[in-house]
């Protein structure tokens, strides 16, 4: 499922405030690296117990339900509600960027993952949590991404006590990696990750990076 009553399916006009529902497709072809038998069930608009009705029916069908969207704290946010209505969350939130509100329960015995609802933040908990969780749930070892060890061409500051990850490109200098960051902010972006080889990851002790620093490169290809 997607959530929200503000997206529009690819090829629909858009009414005033609308957005293109990028991520089911998005998802869908992630899940098609993998094998899985995947059920696109649509939008869920945003009301609380519709939403909590339709994936208690999800939950009677499938092993899994995978959501984008509706488990942060605004207004209308009603995926984390609707779960603890019908089921248990395991954890909701964690400490990373872009993806803080993700989430995990289960309903009657249905693995639950709860993904946030911007694009780039639904890719990066997708292929660090969703994704090898399927893997599990399938019977397979877990596909942990390798991480490579690269030098920044860039200057950055994050938060201590939270792990990051920046959108960047790698080119092969004399005896080393080096990679450039995206150069706008913003989980929403999908340019971000189209115009982007890979994702720079910070871990939690790190607050700044500076150009010749350390870092460590994630290509998109190990992630998907």
């Amino acid at each position: 499922f997607s959530t929200g009553d503000e997206l529009a399916r690819p090829g629909e006009a858009l009414t005033a405030g609308a957005t293109y529902d990028a991520n089911r497709p998005l998802l869908a072809a992630l899940l098609a690296r993998r094998e899985v038998e995947v059920s696109d069930l649509g939008i869920l608009r945003d009301d609380v117990r519709e939403t909590a009705a339709a994936l208690g029916r999800a939950a009677a069908a499938h092993d899994l339900i995978l959501t984008s969207g509706g488990v942060s704290t605004g207004e209308a946010d009603f995926v984390k509600e609707a779960i603890e209505s019908i089921g248990a969350l395991s954890f909701w939130r964690l400490a990373i960027k872009p993806g803080r509100p993700v989430a995990m329960g289960s309903i009657a015995g249905c693995a639950f993952v709860g993904l946030p609802g911007n694009p780039v933040a639904a890719f990066v908990t997708f292929a660090r949590l969703a994704g090898p969780l399927i893997d599990r749930l399938a019977g397979t070892e877990a596909r942990l991404a390798p991480g490579y060890p690269a030098i920044a061409d860039f200057h950055a500051r994050k938060k201590e006590g939270r792990r990051e990850y920046m959108r960047g490109s790698a080119r092969r200098d004399p005896g080393r990696l080096t990679v450039s960051k995206f150069p706008r902010e913003g989980a929403a972006l999908l340019s971000s990750l189209i115009e982007t080889d890979g994702l720079i990851e910070l871990d939690e002790g790190v607050t700044r990076v500076a150009p010749g620093d350390a870092v460590t490169f994630i290509p998109y290809d190990a992630l998907m």
